[in-house]
């Protein structure tokens, strides 16, 4: 439930022992996160004739997302961002930025507050809302790889134990309304990244942490695999005669995390235990409200396209505006809409 959202696993108590850990590790992994995949030609607002239906963007009447009673994110969410390896303050602005963003209603439409109202719509059995409150946290710097280069999904919860036991400035424990997130940078390779997930979250087993805490991790791919998770900024070999699309910020590794990270957040707020909103039978293998529009980004998407973006005046691809930047961002999946939907849709 962690790779791409949580996946419900079964219940982690303190009871369990490392090797049940493990095993479950095993069976029932982070919900893998968004993985981009190759679009057709892009193409501008004013190229595209809009058609009679207004919800064909990864809609169907096949889709049954349910709620299956457990919590979400109603408190305001704090995140709490951990960044491990050397980042660079540049890159580090554009993360904060685009997170600042989520709560800043007064940024021009389409906007990143306007994305985050699709999460809003998500309630908990009482019928609260997922909190419109997002904000920064505290921050954690590890930058001498204090578990190493090579992290596998188990180290990752070691890491976030490190961070909110460390003897100098630990993170704050906050299991009823924090969001940890785990920032790797582009030397550190994770588990599974680039062949099957770009990022992922879960919730730390109380058993390794102490405590039961939903998370995500994603990944700066600029070194490993920007084609697999920088898309559409950068462009695989395996596809000919493609010109990658120039990254708003300027930075191809960091504004490909972006869409992850907004991948993650918004499947942590909606399914912070695995038990919360997901399709499917198999709590194992949830289907979340990001999983179910990976890769659209605009009206018409779907399949190979994007779907409509924007070109900024110099160039650069976007479809969605923060405090003081531009952001291209994934859309998400309403269940009273009943398809993907994003703040730049053409019938809004």
């Amino acid at each position: 439930m962690c790779q791409g959202l949580s996946a419900p696993s079964p219940p982690c108590s303190a009871l369990l022992s490392f090797t049940l850990l493990l095993l479950l590790l095993s069976v029932v992994g982070p919900v893998s996160a968004w993985r981009p995949w190759p679009q057709s030609n892009k193409m501008n607002i004013s190229d595209y004739a809009f058609g009679d239906s207004k919800k064909y963007e990864g809609s169907s009447e096949f889709v049954k997302l349910r709620y299956h009673m457990g919590p979400v994110l109603t408190t305001n969410i704090t995140v709490h961002t951990i960044w491990y390896g050397k980042w660079e303050r540049s890159q580090k602005k554009i993360i904060r930025e685009f997170i600042n963003s989520i709560s800043a209603a007064n940024s021009p439409h389409p906007s990143v507050a306007g994305w985050w109202r699709t999460v809003q719509l998500y309630t908990d059995q009482t019928g609260a809302n997922i909190s419109k409150s997002v904000r920064l946290g505290e921050e954690k710097n590890d930058r001498f790889y204090s578990h190493g280069k090579s992290l596998t999904r188990l180290s990752i919860q070691s890491v976030i134990k490190s961070a909110i036991t460390g003897k100098t400035r630990p993170l704050p424990i906050n299991p009823r309304s924090g969001l940890y997130l785990l920032l790797t940078a582009d030397d550190v390779y994770v588990q599974d990244f680039c062949t099957s997930v770009c990022g992922f979250h879960y919730f730390t087993f109380p058993s390794l942490v102490g405590y039961t805490l939903p998370y995500a991790w994603v990944g700066n791919s600029a070194k490993f695999c920007p084609g697999q998770c920088a898309y559409p900024f950068s462009v695989p070999a395996y596809i000919p005669n493609r010109k990658p699309f120039k990254s708003p910020n300027g930075d191809v590794g960091v504004d490909g995390m972006i869409s992850v990270i907004g991948h993650e957040m918004a499947e942590l707020a909606t399914n912070p235990l695995a038990n919360a909103w997901y399709a499917g039978q198999d709590p194992s293998f949830p289907v979340e409200i990001a999983d179910l529009c990976e890769g659209i980004y605009g009206t018409g998407g779907g399949g190979s396209y994007t779907g409509q973006v924007f070109d900024a005046r110099d160039g650069a691809t976007y479809n969605m505006n923060g405090i003081r930047r531009k952001f291209l961002v994934q859309w998400l999946w309403s269940h009273v809409l009943n398809y993907c939907t994003g703040p730049n849709a053409l019938d809004h």
